[in-house]
Formats: C-alpha cells, sequence, structure tokens
C-alpha cells in the first residue's frame, strides 16, 4: 500500500536569522518610500506623480492577477522532472498484483453475452457490493438489477453483459464464493433489455387489449414458466376442496391464481420458487384482466379468392359458438376426424374451449352473407403452442387453411413462442403440405399413424403473415385445408 502524508502536516524547521533578514528589508523599504514620498511630494508636480503611481501600480497588481488565473493550472512539460519521476516500487507492485488476481482487462472490444441471473442472498449490508465485486473482476458489466425482499434474505436478479469466453458454470461459482445460494442463470436476448417498468406496463397493455394476452404476458413477465387453465371443479382443484381463493396460492414453485371467468390459473417453474414480489405482480394482471371482462380486438381483412368470392379474417370467441356449431352440422365425418382425432359425436363439446381466450386465439372465416365456414386455432399448450384447422368441405382447395396457419404462425412469433407444433393423421396430405409451405424447419414424430409436426420458428425464413395484413389475392395451387 501506498503512504500518502499531506503537506500540511510536514513541519519545516524554524530559522531566526531568516526572520532578521526580512525585518530588515522591511525597514530599509519604509524608508525608501518615505524619502521618495517626501521627495515627490514638495516638487512642482508632486500630486500628479502620486497618483500616476497609484494608477499604475493598480494596473500592474491586475495584469499579474489575470496572468496568474491563466496559467496557474497549466500542466507540467511533458519533459519535466515529474514526467521523468518514476512511479513508486510499491504502487506498481500493487497493480502487479491487482492484474494478476483479477486478470487483464481486455486490450479491444470483446464479443459479449446477455445473462439473466438470480440468486440469493442474506439481508444485510455489504452482501450486493461482495456480488458487484465478483462481476467486476472477471469484467461482466451489471445492466439492470431488481432485488425481491424475503423473509430470511433477498433474491437477487442481474441481468448481465460478460465476455463470451466466460462460461455460465464459471460465473455461478464466483457468485457462489461470493455468498450467494440457489443460484440460476440461463441465456437473456435483446427483450430483456427493456426496463421492467416499461415492460410490465407493456404486458398490461396488452392484457388491457386482448383477454387471450394474460397467459402470454405471464409468461413473459415471470420467465420461463407452465402456465395452465383449469375450470372449476376439476381434478386440479379438489385437492383444495375448490378452486383458489380470490387473493390467491402461492406455494413454491406453483401459484394458483383465481380465474374470474371460473376456475383457477395455475403457474408452475420448477426450477425456482416463486418470490412474494412475482405473485403480487402477477395477481394485479389477472386482477385487471378481471376488471375489463371478455374483450377481444375487432380488427378484421377482406381477401378476394381466386374464383372473385369475398372471405372475411377475423378474431372469434365464445360468441361465436353458435355459428361453429352450424359449421360442425355441414361438414363431413371425415373433416370432423381429421381435425378432432376422435369419435365425431364429441367435436361439438370441444368448441367451448377453443374458442375461450384463456386459451389461445382463434381465427374465424366468413363469407359475403355472415356464414363461418372456417377455424384456426393458437392453443397455449403449457409452455408449449398448437396450431389446428378446420376448414367446410365445400371450402377446402382453396386455399384458405395455409392463409389460416399463416397467420397463426404471425401471432405466434409475435408472442415470442419458440415454435409451434400440429397433430393430425399420417394421411392428411393437405396438412403436411401446408405445414411445408410456411418454409420453416419441420420435425415429424409418427406414433400409430398420429403424425406430430413440430416447426421452429425462424420468423426470416418463413412465409409469416401478419394477423390482419392487406388484402391479397389467394393461391389456387394451397393445399386443401
Amino acid at each position: 500500500m501506498t503512504n500518502v502524508t499531506s503537506a500540511k502536516s510536514v513541519r519545516r524547521p524554524h530559522h531566526w536569522r531568516r526572520d532578521l533578514v526580512e525585518l530588515a528589508a522591511l525597514f530599509t523599504a519604509v524608508a525608501v518610500a518615505d524619502a521618495l514620498a517626501n521627495m515627490i511630494a514638495h516638487g512642482p508636480d508632486g500630486t500628479f506623480l502620486l497618483v500616476a503611481s497609484a494608477v499604475a501600480l493598480i494596473a500592474t497588481a491586475m495584469f499579474h492577477t489575470w496572468w496568474a488565473r491563466r496559467h496557474g493550472h497549466a500542466p507540467p512539460p511533458s519533459d519535466g522532472p515529474a514526467a521523468a519521476t518514476p512511479a513508486p516500487a510499491s504502487a506498481s507492485a500493487s497493480a502487479s498484483a491487482s492484474d494478476a488476481r483479477e486478470g487483464a482487462a481486455p486490450a479491444g472490444p470483446v464479443e459479449t453475452t446477455l445473462w439473466r441471473m438470480r440468486t440469493t442472498v442474506r439481508d444485510e449490508p455489504g452482501s450486493l457490493a461482495a456480488l458487484c465485486t465478483a462481476f467486476a473482476a472477471h469484467h461482466v458489466d451489471i445492466l439492470t438489477l431488481q432485488t425481491h425482499p424475503l423473509a430470511d434474505g433477498t433474491v437477487d436478479e442481474f441481468l448481465l453483459r460478460a465476455p463470451s469466453a466466460l462460461r455460465a458454470k464459471d460465473l455461478t461459482r464466483e457468485i457462489s464464493a461470493a455468498g450467494g445460494s440457489s443460484t440460476w442463470i440461463e441465456r437473456a436476448d435483446a427483450h430483456d433489455l427493456v426496463d421492467t417498468p416499461t415492460r410490465v406496463l407493456g404486458l398490461a397493455t396488452r392484457t388491457a387489449l386482448d383477454a387471450a394476452e394474460l397467459p402470454l404476458s405471464l409468461r413473459q413477465l415471470l420467465g420461463r414458466c407452465t402456465i395452465r387453465s383449469r375450470p372449476a371443479g376439476s381434478l386440479a382443484d379438489r385437492p383444495a376442496g375448490e378452486g383458489a381463493p380470490v387473493e390467491g396460492v402461492l406455494d413454491g414453485t406453483e401459484m394458483r391464481l383465481n380465474d374470474p371467468h371460473g376456475g383457477s390459473i395455475i403457474v408452475e417453474r420448477p426450477y425456482l420458487p416463486f418470490t412474494p414480489t412475482e405473485f403480487a405482480r402477477a395477481r394485479a394482471l389477472v386482477e385487471l384482466d378481471a376488471r375489463l371482462g371478455p374483450r377481444i380486438p375487432r380488427g378484421q381483412d377482406v381477401l378476394l379468392l381466386p374464383e372473385g368470392e369475398e372471405i372475411t379474417v377475423r378474431r372469434a370467441d365464445r360468441g361465436d359458438l353458435d355459428a361453429a356449431l352450424a359449421m360442425h352440422a355441414r361438414c363431413s365425418e371425415r373433416t370432423l376426424g381429421l381435425r378432432y382425432h376422435g369419435p365425431v359425436g364429441d367435436a361439438d363439446r370441444y368448441l367451448n374451449h377453443l374458442l375461450s381466450p384463456r386459451f389461445g386465439r382463434t381465427l374465424a372465416v366468413e363469407t359475403e352473407s355472415g356464414r363461418l365456414v372456417a377455424l384456426g386455432h393458437l392453443l397455449w399448450d403449457g409452455d408449449e403452442t398448437e396450431v389446428a384447422l378446420i376448414v367446410e368441405d365445400a371450402w377446402q382447395r382453396r386455399g384458405i387453411g395455409a392463409e389460416l396457419l399463416g397467420r397463426l404462425v404471425g401471432l405466434a412469433v409475435e408472442a415470442r413462442c419458440a415454435s409451434v407444433y400440429a397433430v393430425t393423421q399420417a394421411s392428411n396430405t393437405g396438412m403436411v403440405a401446408t405445414m411445408r409451405d410456411l418454409g420453416l424447419p419441420l420435425d415429424y414424430q409418427i406414433d400409430e399413424g398420429t403424425l406430430v409436426i413440430t416447426a421452429r420458428l425462424e420468423p426470416t425464413a418463413a412465409r409469416v403473415l401478419p394477423p390482419y395484413g392487406d388484402p391479397e389475392m389467394f393461391d389456387h395451387e394451397q393445399a386443401d385445408r
């Protein structure tokens, strides 16, 4: 350590000879000034000379003050003694030891990675400082920080920018050594750069505009989790004897929220317990949804079929249940069997569930006369997303299925879903062809004639149509579904 001593604390030795010299100079100056004053005052121009001398002295003093202020803080020349003075040996040794312990700072721009990290620390002064010191030792930048108070500690949630060469397990080990426990880390992306208040307000706005947004908003608010809606009296509610209470239930890695439309909303996250702060945020979103009541966007697109007929694509909800049941009555048993994969008689009882905004989004296709002829569903299945289509027999092979599927995938991309999957029969070549037309990477799984097609969402490579785009002509060669 380098010791710095204040200049004011240094005592200079006292010299009595210097005091005598200064005193003699003072008397001499007084005697000379008195002689000059007498000589000038008794002369013919004595008064004028005294005034002129005073003005000259004042001008000299002002010039000296201006010059001192302008040049008093000028840096010393680079070749002066200060530049040539070597650094103290103790300071050099300290810097060398610090570099050896923390690693040399990057000489130029380095590739970085965004991480989201959570760790639990003791609720005492210095705990956060220890974590920050560990981050700084590895050149990790803290972009955002949230604190979640607990009864016996604090959960600190960080958004970090770290050198790509730094591995997650190494960073976790350093945080554990600095006092963090139950540490969890995962990759982040550019969406996480939005500050928390702005992100929460955005999720509240989306929920206010569309009731189907609530499960997605909860998932984006709480991170990677599974969200399920359970109707009142289901098996999931029976252990408690009834649905979730109005205030909800928080139990470690599971929270149960009262659904104002009936039943409960179950949120599960196996890797990390929920905090009371997260529970309060989730409950506030559900309360907002309850106050606004049922709602869906009322936008619609009018499209022209190759044959010249116009159709309308819009969002659907439970208010379209009667029209959907009438469409089922006009569909053949084969069409219903390909869509619902079970007894045809059970098809009608699925519609109430499918049209609920709590379970996903539904697009409906209507003719000019207002008859509903097709439905497309985007369903939230836990942490996965399913797409499903049904087109009335008389309207197949006109590109309606491909149009609906493209729009559903666009909604999934907007919701930041990683993939979508469709369940159909292996013999349904129309659905297979329609999925291929998306231009997305596809995975196939076949089990006893049931085909599951999973599309990994890559917006730059997909033919993704907007939810409500500009009217355009259909391609006559599209698949029949």
